[in-house]
């Protein structure tokens, strides 16, 4: 029979004394942060940087859209690779784009997490969107376009938001060598413990030869996991069409939100088929 004292934390019985170690509150706390970490789903315990529906180039800036589109009949292809070092992503971006018409444009994109954190890798949501001018352009207006834009889970579920909904306004206006681009999105996530996202885009290309571009943009976003913009980023860039079909454009992303050193960098390679027939006017001597 032994006999417990909790003022001394001694237990005393039959010839032999001991201490029994109390619990320490700090082990405590850590062991059940430990334990909710690990029963929480992956999406909710760290935020994840979700990509979704991207401008194939080059009708768009970096993750702005522009109110231009393919032509119709044309279709285009891209492929992407972008590294960040908060939250640490490496992955590919494939794309598609194909002009119905002069004025719709359908898009679709699907990334290809390499490495998120050191660890997980796979498909984020598939992409997919439909962009349609309907005002073109004027002398003192600008060209104004709707983009309407869904998504279906096709790989991790660390990396989806079990698909969504979703759509905005698209801004464009040339000015002098400048043409400008502003973007108000929104999405609905499929999973119901998600917050909607919304995102405001403005970006600007800068003609500096016949086949090449200066890029700037900033992109501000509210994300599906936190209430409150977890984004604030400019970007700067440079685009050239090395040949009349083939583009390509590297660029940088910068946070202005923590003032950290964190950066994006973006590399794509995009072509726009049927290649264009040049013209060639014969001229005679007499």
């Amino acid at each position: 029979m032994r006999n417990w004292f909790p003022d001394t934390g001694e237990f005393i019985g039959k010839g032999e004394t001991g201490t029994l170690k109390r619990p320490d509150p700090l082990s405590l706390a850590l062991s059940l942060l430990a334990f909710l970490f690990c029963i929480l789903p992956p999406a909710l315990a760290a935020a994840f940087d979700v990509k979704g529906l991207q401008p194939l180039s080059p009708y768009g800036v970096f993750s702005a859209f522009s109110a231009e589109s393919l032509p119709r009949n044309k279709i285009g292809f891209g492929l992407g690779f972008e590294k960040s070092s908060e939250p640490k992503i490496k992955r590919f971006i494939f794309q598609t784009a194909y002009g119905l018409t002069d004025a719709v444009e359908l898009n679709a994109t699907l990334p290809y997490v390499m490495e998120w954190e050191d660890s997980l890798e796979g498909f984020e949501d598939a992409n997919l969107g439909i962009k349609y001018r309907f005002l073109e352009e004027g002398s003192y207006t600008p060209a104004v376009a709707l983009l309407f834009t869904g998504s279906f889970p096709s790989g991790k579920d660390e990396f989806s938001t079990d698909g969504g909904l979703g759509g905005g306004i698209i801004l464009t206006k040339k000015v002098g060598p400048f043409r400008g681009h502003i973007n108000a999105l929104y999405s609905n996530p499929g999973e119901e413990s998600l917050q909607d996202e919304y995102t405001l885009n403005a970006g600007a290309e800068l003609a500096v030869t016949h086949s090449s571009k200066v890029l700037a943009e900033v992109v501000g976003r509210k994300n599906y996991f936190k209430n409150k913009i977890d984004l604030l980023e400019w970007r700067l860039g440079y685009r050239i069409a090395t040949t009349d079909y083939l583009y390509t454009t590297i660029g940088g992303g910068f946070d202005i939100k923590n003032r950290n050193p964190d950066y994006r960098f973006v590399l794509s390679v995009s072509i726009i088929l049927p290649r264009e027939k040049r013209k060639f006017q014969k001229i005679y001597e007499d």
